[in-house]
């Protein structure tokens, strides 16, 4: 069996094998279905200072080869998070990472601090990159200055390991990862979702409550692998990919276009056992290819 370690900064994964903020709840969701212990890292929902209700419904619909949503990051907010969830997952024997998000660099940074002091929280995962609130949210993820204000002021205050939330629908996502990487990012994660429509033609209306969403799923995976390629090649910092992957192919796809590690979103819905049998899949092709370790094909396009 091969090694499938990987390291992200201080933040050591049995495997590079990760789930997408907002497809797995906190992971106790899944704990009937998966033996959330071997998955290598959980990414648990998105969490904000202060309690919020989301967009109205509907929010979500299916499309070819995907899925939009427009949920707008509904949660009880961080004091909650401690208090009632922290508890429950605290022991879990995985990388438990939060997904914090906010409207000003002041809310992040708030978050970011009281989720530093959570001993068995190893890493946070900084959302700049969500394109369904009307305040932050992606705002602070398409302009370099924008990245780079947020990030500064979570490092002030966040001592571990600090991975940044990329969004796709920017100009230059490479410019955006270096931005946040001299700020202080340990890691980049990408890409969020791509921002899209459907329309109801009897209606007449858009289907989501708020006219547009997120695209996931395997439609975005082309865009997802190229800008990991790009983005790998531009920062000497970890990459984490994530967009449409769906099965060991997929994840191997984005190793070899230089992401250390990868997470898994959408397919989540489909299969609630699809990260191991992922991890699994990687493992049997690196032994079939005569790979002792998953970092020999680590960025080897």
């Amino acid at each position: 069996m091969a090694s499938l370690k990987v390291r992200i900064k201080e933040l050591e994964l049995k495997n590079p094998v990760m789930t997408a903020s907002g497809t797995f709840g906190y992971g106790l969701e899944f704990a009937d279905f998966v033996p959330l212990e071997e998955i290598g890292g959980i990414i648990v929902k998105g969490t904000t200072l202060h309690a919020r209700e989301g967009n109205d419904y509907p929010r979500m619909a299916e499309t070819a080869q995907g899925m939009l949503n427009c949920v707008g990051l509904q949660n009880k907010g961080v004091d909650y998070f401690c208090s009632k969830i922290y508890p429950q997952i605290k022991d879990i024997q995985t990388n438990m990472i939060v997904n914090v998000s906010g409207s000003s660099p002041e809310d992040y940074a708030k978050c970011a601090a009281r989720i530093d002091a959570l001993e068995h929280i190893p890493a946070i995962e900084l959302n700049i990159s969500c394109p369904n609130v009307k305040q932050g949210g992606m705002a602070f993820g398409t302009t370099c200055e924008g990245a780079a204000s947020v990030v500064r002021a979570v490092r002030e205050r966040y001592h571990k390991t600090l991975i940044v939330k990329l969004s796709p629908n920017v100009t230059d996502i490479a410019d955006i990862a270096r931005a946040c990487e001299a700020e202080g990012a340990d890691s980049v994660s990408l890409i969020n979702t791509l921002m899209g429509m459907a329309i109801d033609i009897e209606k007449r209306r858009p289907v989501l409550s708020i006219g547009t969403g997120g695209l996931s799923g395997p439609a975005v995976k082309p865009v997802a692998l190229r800008m990991v390629w790009q983005v790998a090649h531009a920062v000497r910092i970890p990459v984490i990919g994530l967009g449409g992957i769906c099965q060991a192919k997929d994840a191997i796809e984005f190793l070899m276009a230089g992401a250390t590690a990868i997470q898994i979103g959408t397919a989540n819905f489909l299969d609630p056992a699809v990260t191991l049998k992922v991890r699994d899949g990687i493992n049997d092709w690196l032994d079939s290819h005569g790979c002792t370790s998953v970092q020999e094909i680590i960025g080897c396009l």
